[in-house]
């Protein structure tokens, strides 16, 4: 009893003390950016339309004013099915995380009880003399009830260890959530800006159709006077028709961008047509973009903080290995009740009990625990390289969108030059032809300038929304939709709960 004594003292204190074996864990070190764009040489000030401001809390695509692209987004983040799985992992996360602070608790392993009645056959002499004298009746009765409980008491830190594991392990499928969240957004505004841009280059396709049909005619007409030769004609007739051609390749375009955005939206395909409509217009480009420093990207972006709990609860798993390496020291007991009747169970019966502690010591396996300790480390030291690699690439990704943005801006602005002088030059051109002037050669030259201006000054307006959609998308963009109410839907929300009682755990706010 002493020894018993001596042992919850020495246990209580080194539990109040707080000893726990294992590392630590410390917010990896990452690699330092001092300022955006100086990979490119290009500068982030207001002359490229960048400012180092923080930038605003709203979310990000609400800079393109765009009511359609707006509810698009608000309506993926309602039933997109991958986001909804990523929010499932998050509770069961939590539930995870609940069973491992269970553990710091004692635990029931068995609770039992049991009635039974025995019956003496009258026959027998030796139990007829006994009953003559009264020593017993013709049956006995007994009804018990107990449990037995066993605690491992945390002593070293193993189950303080694993709960912190399991804690970084729910913030790590926090941090996923949001990376997800992050790149719907991201793919949906892409999606919208290549289907506006196929839009687009249909319109332009069938304006320019329609000019190189009039070409056409007029070119026929002219050979019917005798002021044009069939080769003349032969070459309206290609061009006109190879425009015409380029239609259904875009319309086939367009039909698998609105079946992704179906995708996106996981909704069956065949309704995205008509809710976008006919609109052609690109969203509005703001005129400064809030882009911060780098170091506001290492705070706020999902994929960079995943790795850094994931190496948080990967440090932790440390600990619990090498708590194997020391006794276990457990308190193991049992307790219950007696009677020959269940209503003099809890009034009259008989209680016993017995409380043992003990320990164990796995001294002869020190190879096989040393070794789950080294590959515990190993694995934690993948994790923090795994760590620096995402922050590498966060600047590498956000530099490259930077560097693309600033070029489409400067190409499109050529671009549109040249637009302007290819719309001059058909008007000049068709009027020297019709005068005699010019051959029909330079008609076709000019007729094919244009087209290819249209064609490139539409793809550059798209690789510039692109581009800041990308920006956005990489230095985190973890703006959540204004419906934001909760990691689930209600529809998925109520198919949980109908099927397992949860508690308050699906009721608990996002990030809870």
């Amino acid at each position: 009893m002493r020894w018993a004594r001596s042992l919850i003292v020495l246990t209580a204190t080194m539990l109040v003390s707080g000893c726990m074996v294992g590392p630590d864990f410390e917010r990896p070190e990452a690699p330092v950016l001092d300022s955006w764009s100086q990979g490119a040489g290009l500068p982030v000030d207001g002359r490229t339309g960048f400012t180092s401001r923080s930038a605003h809390s709203v979310p990000w695509w609400h800079v393109f004013n765009d009511t359609t692209l707006n509810s698009l987004i608000a309506e993926a983040y309602r039933q997109n099915v991958n986001l909804q799985a990523a929010g499932v992992r998050v509770y069961q996360a939590r539930a995870q995380l609940g069973i491992a602070r269970g553990e710091l608790f004692p635990q029931v392993q068995q609770a039992k009880g049991g009635a039974r009645s025995i019956r003496f056959s009258s026959k027998d002499p030796f139990i007829r003399d006994l009953e003559r004298f009264g020593l017993i009746n013709d049956h006995i009765t007994q009804v018990s009830a107990g449990f037995d409980a066993a605690w491992e008491i945390d002593v070293w830190g193993k189950i303080r260890r694993d709960v912190q594991s399991a804690n970084a392990d729910l913030k790590a499928n926090l941090a996923s959530y949001d990376d997800v969240l992050v790149t719907l957004t991201g793919d949906i505004a892409a999606t919208y800006i290549t289907i506006r841009e196929l839009q687009n280059l249909i319109a332009a396709a069938r304006r320019n159709a329609s000019l190189q049909k009039k070409s056409l005619d007029l070119t026929q007409l002219r050979l019917d006077n005798g002021a044009a030769t069939k080769l003349d004609v032969d070459e309206a007739t290609v061009v006109y028709n190879n425009t015409l051609a380029s239609i259904p390749a875009y319309r086939a375009e367009l039909s698998q961008a609105y079946n992704a955005m179906s995708v996106l939206l996981s909704e069956p395909p065949g309704r995205i047509e008509k809710r976008l409509g006919a609109k052609k217009r690109f969203p509005k480009v703001p005129a400064e973009v809030a882009i911060g420093v780098p170091a506001d990207m290492l705070r706020r972006r999902p994929d960079i903080r995943y790795a850094e709990y994931v190496a948080a609860a990967q440090s932790a798993q440390i600990g619990v290995a090498k708590a194997d390496l020391l006794p276990a020291f457990t308190i193991s007991g049992a307790i219950g009740v007696r009677a020959d009747d269940f209503s003099n169970l809890f009034n009259n019966g008989t209680t016993a009990g017995f409380i043992n502690p003990g320990f164990s010591w796995n001294f002869l396996n020190y190879g096989r625990i040393r070794n789950n300790v080294r590959v515990q480390d190993a694995k934690f030291q993948e994790a923090l390289l795994k760590y620096e690699n995402t922050v590498l690439s966060a600047y590498s990704e956000v530099e490259t969108a930077i560097t693309g943005f600033l070029a489409a801006k400067q190409q499109a602005v050529y671009l549109r030059r040249s637009l302007r002088a290819a719309r001059s030059s058909i008007e000049e051109v068709d009027a020297q032809y019709e005068d005699g002037t010019a051959s029909y050669n330079r008609v076709v030259d000019a007729q094919k300038s244009l087209i290819a201006a249209e064609e490139r000054l539409i793809a550059a307006e798209a690789n510039v929304l692109t581009n800041l959609i990308a920006i956005y998308k990489g230095l985190g963009g973890g703006w959540a939709p204004e419906n934001v109410d909760g990691l689930i839907s209600d529809k998925t929300r109520a198919q949980m709960a109908d099927r397992t009682h949860w508690g308050q755990l699906l009721d608990k706010p996002v990030g809870g």
